[in-house]
């Protein structure tokens, strides 16, 4: 049990350049001048510019559920990227501040559906710093999915930490990169919803790399190569996009 579990940590693991992009794939619709900082952060590869934000707004206290959990998005993606770094102490300062806020969400019984949702990524975040919880850790991030889907079948960021449970997981404990993928698509179509919001919308962009991934993984190519050429024409000078993830699917396609 503990070589199968530690083996699904290993499979993420050789994708964590992607997880830095995927496990930021937020939820909530960001305003003013935060959302354009953290996009404009996220296109350019700026993580010191998402460090800052996030520290300036913990130092605020947010007491409003909404900025609070906008606050644990954030947080969500700084620990992705320290995981994808080797940045550990980073990564469990950052946790740690993030799982505060959760709980103090949980308290107020506020979008019960995301808190889930972050529980599960958490869990997952816990053994990405110690694979040795991972016959704890690994079950709870896949209950605390189920329960999130259970709660708002409905919320995309939901579909992508279960897409991602799916995608990772191996097929003898019931994993499936096909249905990994369908989770994906659906939170796409569910965010696709509502054309307003996508513009200057990171977390799209961060869902569109995802699903390029995951074909790319399943050498897909003609498919990631749809998406990332579409992320392109949205985003011409996405940093991660142009300069790595696209000229590498190019050479794996020159070479086939």
């Amino acid at each position: 049990m503990n070589k199968d579990l530690q083996k699904i940590h290993m499979e993420r693991k050789k994708h964590i350049a992607t997880v830095i992009l995927l496990l930021i794939s937020g939820l909530t619709t960001l305003t003013g001048s935060d959302r354009s900082e953290i996009y404009q952060a996220y296109i350019t590869n700026r993580m010191d510019l998402w460090k800052n934000l996030i520290d300036r707004m913990q130092a605020e206290n947010p007491q409003n559920n909404q900025e609070l959990l906008e606050l644990v998005n954030y947080q969500y993606g700084y620990i992705g990227y320290c995981l994808g770094f080797k940045k550990r102490d980073a990564a469990k300062k950052y946790l740690s501040l993030a799982e505060k806020n959760i709980e103090i969400l949980e308290q107020r019984n506020y979008r019960p559906s995301d808190i889930h949702a972050f529980k599960s990524a958490f869990y997952g975040f816990k053994i990405g710093l110690n694979k040795i919880t991972a016959p704890v850790n690994g079950r709870k991030s896949l209950d605390h999915g189920k329960k999130a889907l259970e709660l708002d079948k409905e919320n995309y960021f939901a579909c992508v930490q279960y897409g991602n449970i799916q995608f990772y997981m191996p097929e003898a404990f019931g994993g499936s990169k096909k249905e990994g993928i369908e989770y994906f698509l659906k939170a796409k179509q569910l965010l696709e919803k509502n054309p307003s919001e996508l513009s200057d919308n990171w977390n799209y962009l961060s869902l569109l790399v995802i699903i390029g991934q995951s074909y790319t993984y399943i050498d897909d190519f003609l498919s990631a190569k749809a998406v990332y050429e579409n992320i392109l024409k949205m985003v011409p000078d996405f940093v991660y996009v142009k300069n790595e993830f696209y000229p590498e699917l190019l050479n794996k396609i020159r070479n086939q």
